[in-house]
């Protein structure tokens, strides 16, 4: 498993890669002192997790992740000395939040998370135990004391809220607990497109389409008006798909 340590903190870096010794299955492939030089790291070296300061000179950690393509975006544990920005780290699907200074207890509870992360999304690929989700498949839906067995293809809108998923159809918006990511896996890609971090679009519920900043698209909804960013890198494949 290949990570990088991205942290302003030189001292704070050696002593992260010193507790990680103990962890053998963890390769250390690079280390970045700020946001811009962890971007290049990451395009290049395409690590499988990152542990992730928050507070940095230039862009924070948030925005580190806000300027990283969406299929290059490894998994994330922070590591910080501010316990304010906990919630929020788990909107950008965290797998854990580590408060300094960083104890091999806790550091060993965190890998061991990342641990079974790992491992759960193998094992769904190699047995492949789902089968891929079409637009005329139904799915089970249960929110608190409300349940659905909805058609996916009256799904317009997919979108992440944390550990959850918000799905939009007619005038409901329940939440499920599944990792967009782990939702884009079983979507068939025909009908559900990954627009960006945080949203996957039913194609079919496309009413109009604009050119966006940097690049990028944004497209309005069918009935609801919703209006989704298509990120740059997203765009050339949306572009690619459904070009003539």
């Amino acid at each position: 498993m290949k990570a990088l340590i991205i942290d302003d903190e030189r001292l704070a870096r050696n002593e992260l890669r010193r507790l990680l010794e103990n962890f053998p299955k963890i390769e250390i492939v690079g280390e970045a002192a700020n946001a811009d030089e962890a971007i290049k790291m990451v395009e290049d070296l395409r690590p499988d997790l990152l542990f992730l300061d928050i507070q940095m000179p230039g862009k924070n950690g948030f925005e580190l992740l806000e300027a990283l393509e969406d299929d290059t975006i490894p998994e994330v544990i922070f590591t910080t000395a501010y316990d304010e920005y906990a919630l929020k780290a788990f909107e950008y699907n965290a797998l854990d939040y580590i408060l300094k200074p960083i104890d091999l207890p806790r550091l060993s509870e965190a890998v061991h998370r990342v641990f079974e992360e790992f491992d759960r999304k193998h094992e769904h690929d190699s047995i492949g135990e789902r089968k891929m989700l079409g637009e005329n498949d139904q799915v089970f839906i249960k929110d608190g004391e409300k349940c659905w067995f909805v058609k996916l293809g009256k799904v317009r809108l997919f979108e992440s809220m944390g550990n959850y998923v918000r799905l939009h159809f007619d005038d409901q918006k329940p939440l499920v607990l599944k990792s967009l990511n782990a939702l884009e896996e079983r979507l068939d890609p025909i009908s559900f497109f990954r627009a960006n971090r945080k949203h996957i679009i039913n194609l079919q519920w496309i009413d109009k389409i604009e050119p966006w900043f940097s690049g990028g698209l944004l497209v309005t909804l069918r009935g609801s008006g919703e209006k989704i960013e298509i990120s740059r890198r997203q765009a050339i494949r949306f572009k690619d798909m459904l070009s003539l």
